[in-house]
């Protein structure tokens, strides 16, 4: 799933319904025993605890608001049918539902808004697959619930067909099969509670183009992926707290995304100039964040413990020496050519507390424009608009190749504070480790990079330095490929140079 090391993964965009070309989407699987609610403690600077605290809505109507009658089944897509747009509709307390029908849904109007109540839900009773569709921009949703929908895999709930600029708010999306909402361009989701749903509790993709200026800020992201999409389909990477696709340009700040199957956050494919700040991440089965052939991010002031307990140890019973992480860059970097807030991966001024193991950069040799080990899309890097010029044998021969590959380049990991405590984390090896590395090249038998040829670059020549930081425990090192585990003084050391100005330290106080 994560390194493409031995076995290839297959790289799928996520379906929705104006992207069927690109993947048809699958019906609803049936899904597993529902997983226990999460149990983990709210940190103790709370963030965003949504999910338990809701703000309330207004109890009475907004002033020209039309209200819904939860008693009058199908009333909120009926109302919304039959007023202009920019019409606020004011939801009563209680259940409200729609006509008992899988493509019954509300699509909405230019402007729209819909407020609920105190109580106020919009069950979809395991009946319907959407919320609310359609292409209306400046869409807004407010203080209310919606549970119980069963959107088929890939596609979502709330806004189904990722319109743009939507404002999700103080909302609870929850127990839906799929993904709990999707994102369009310049999206909003603020303070809302995005709980226990199938797949993603948000599937930021749009299928016309790349979607730009997303806002993920003081949410609860927790228990998603509930139906262990993984499991059912190894290999897939179709899971995480959200999953962000294309999208140029997202703050995600002040959440707090706990206790998810599988990843917390995952940026996949193509991913630029993100920000990833003061946000807790938690008791995710996974890593807390990944950042795969994406480009241009700062990642900073997050606290991020206890994640990647279960896959992590998962692993490593089964023999495998792969470095698995809590914050695992996978062809991603820094690119000036891209415009962007900074032209690197920055990586500082976080806490990363009893996780399996901390920051892994990796970089597959066998993985790049056109070969036979990406199988992402045809798109395949936003610096090669023709990608004809990759194709075999062209690849073959400088400088073209340098622009059909993601590579693994000008990150900077400083001023971190690494923690761990392997009694806590319950492992005896194989955890605790930073690693920067990449596979030896053998693939396909024309590639220009077989042998140590990327090996040799992610470690010494594409400027990614770890500096400054403070570590805390029995931590390992793995410099250019998996074989090579280090202490703190070989990591320091000629020929790799690594953690100038650090500190190292058995334990706090120690």
């Amino acid at each position: 799933m994560r390194r493409q090391w031995r076995q290839w993964r297959h790289w799928a965009l996520p379906a929705a319904p104006l992207a069927l070309a690109l993947l048809a989407a699958t019906g609803c699987e049936s899904a597993p025993d529902a997983r226990p609610e999460p149990t983990t403690r709210a940190p103790s600077t709370s963030v965003a605890r949504v999910c338990a605290e809701p703000a309330a809505g207004p109890a009475k109507a907004p002033a020209g608001a039309v209200t819904v009658d939860p008693a009058v089944t199908g009333d909120l897509a009926a109302k919304t049918r039959n007023s202009p747009p920019h019409t606020t509709f004011w939801l009563r307390p209680g259940t409200h539902r729609l006509a008992p029908d899988r493509y019954a849904q509300v699509i909405p109007k230019e402007g729209n808004s819909y407020v609920g109540a105190p109580g106020a839900v919009l069950d979809g009773r395991k009946t319907n697959q959407y919320a609310f569709g359609g292409t209306a921009r400046d869409v807004t949703i407010r203080h209310l619930t919606v549970q119980r929908f069963v959107a088929p895999h890939n596609e979502g709930v709330v806004n189904h067909d990722s319109a743009d600029g939507w404002l999700i708010e103080h909302a609870t999306i929850r127990n839906n099969s799929g993904a709990g909402l999707m994102a369009g361009a310049r999206q909003r989701v603020r303070a809302s509670c995005l709980r226990g749903n199938g797949q993603y509790g948000m599937n930021a993709y749009q299928a016309s183009g790349r979607l730009t200026g997303l806002v993920v800020e003081g949410n609860e992201i927790t228990g998603n992926n509930r139906d262990d999409w993984e499991r059912r389909r190894p290999g897939c990477g179709c899971t995480g707290g959200v999953k962000f696709w294309a999208v140029d340009g997202a703050d995600v700040r002040g959440n707090w995304v706990h206790d998810n199957r599988g990843a917390g956050l995952w940026a996949d494919t193509n991913n630029n100039d993100f920000r990833i700040e003061d946000n807790v991440l938690e008791a995710n089965d996974g890593a807390a964040l990944i950042y795969e052939t994406s480009y241009n991010a700062v990642i900073r002031k997050n606290t991020i413990r206890r994640n990647n307990w279960v896959e992590g140890r998962r692993y490593a019973d089964r023999g495998d020496t792969f470095p698995f992480a809590t914050v695992y860059l996978s062809e991603s970097g820094g690119e000036p050519r891209i415009r962007a807030r900074t032209d690197k991966i920055e990586i500082y001024r976080n806490v990363l507390e009893d996780n399996w193991s901390g920051i892994t950069l990796w970089e597959n040799a066998d993985r790049f424009c056109n070969s036979p080990a990406n199988t992402s899309s045809g798109a395949c890097t936003l610096l090669v608009k023709d990608t004809r010029r990759c194709a075999r044998p062209a690849i073959a021969t400088a400088p073209l190749y340098d622009d059909c590959r993601w590579k693994t380049q000008r990150v900077e990991i400083h001023g971190n504070r690494f923690l761990l405590d392997r009694s806590v984390v319950d492992c005896a090896a194989k955890c605790g480790r930073m690693a920067l590395l990449a596979n030896y090249g053998t693939y396909p038998d024309w590639s220009p990079y077989q042998g140590e040829r990327v090996a040799e670059a992610i470690t010494r020549a594409q400027h990614n330095r770890w500096y400054d930081n403070v570590y805390v425990g029995p931590w390992e090192f793995v410099a250019h490929d998996p074989s090579r585990v280090l202490d703190s003084g070989q990591w320091r050391g000629a020929p790799y140079e690594q953690d100038a100005g650090s500190t190292f330290r058995a334990r706090d106080g120690g």
